[in-house]
């Protein structure tokens, strides 16, 4: 049986293959995957691109591997990477004080199981449609108090914000600029639809997925990796 590059251990097992075929093993001693005489491939910077596109995709990690043609563990890597480089805080246009709106929501996800629950809290400008905080953790009023902090200093100053019933807001939003909401009333809609629109994009936090993640750093990154790209697409 082949020996495991990182540990030298023997107790290794055969691990499916890599995307060019070559036999890929598993070390049970540290939990390593690798190839035996890996050949060194440098991944240039068109690939690297295709794979920044594709994580804004619903994909699965193994999907992007084989779209890319670049190995699983490259990709893990590199999304590691991504995600401890991505700021985490939102980069929105200058606004001058006055009326503003702004409205509030939570999405739920999981990391790693579904017993660990990562609730997305989520602000966005009424007007612009820009994200304009974001945390994640959970449903608790610390976790709220995280996510208006995050706002920039502007919005809390002037902004009248709109969110549904949930506890966790009052005693951090301002009581007289905190407007409570139903559903129907479509205060909240620009934001709910935001939530659909991060589901439909970002495989990790669809509600039934296989492709989640089991990285709490990494669902973090990749959220922020989308809330970059998505205020960038918006028109002007």
């Amino acid at each position: 049986m082949a020996t495991c590059s990182r540990c030298s251990s023997t107790r290794t097992v055969k691990n499916g293959r890599i995307h060019t075929g070559k036999q890929r093993f598993l070390c049970r001693n540290c939990g390593y995957q690798f190839v035996e005489h890996p050949t060194d491939k440098r991944i240039d910077q068109a690939t690297r691109d295709l794979v920044d596109r594709l994580l804004l995709e619903r994909l699965s990690m193994a999907g992007i591997a084989r779209a890319a043609q670049v190995s699983e563990q490259w990709l893990q890597d590199y999304v590691h990477l991504k995600a401890a480089q991505t700021p985490r805080q939102a980069q929105v246009r200058p606004k001058k004080r006055g009326p503003l709106s702004v409205q509030c929501d939570e999405l739920w996800s999981f990391v790693d199981r579904k017993g660990n629950k990562q609730w997305v809290w989520l602000a966005m400008d009424a007007q612009t449609r820009e994200i304009i905080g974001a945390y994640v953790g959970d449903r608790s009023r610390r976790s709220a108090q995280r996510l208006w902090d995050s706002l920039p200093k502007v919005y809390r100053q002037c902004a009248v914000i709109y969110t549904h019933d949930w506890k966790a807001y009052q005693g951090v939003l301002p009581q007289k600029r905190h407007q409570v909401v139903s559903k129907d009333s479509g205060k909240t809609s620009y934001i709910e639809r935001f939530n659909n629109t991060l589901r439909q994009r970002v495989s990790r936090f669809v509600r039934r997925s296989l492709a989640f993640s089991r990285s709490l750093r990494n669902h973090i990154g990749l959220l922020w990796n989308f809330i970059h790209y998505y205020n960038a697409s918006l028109p002007i």
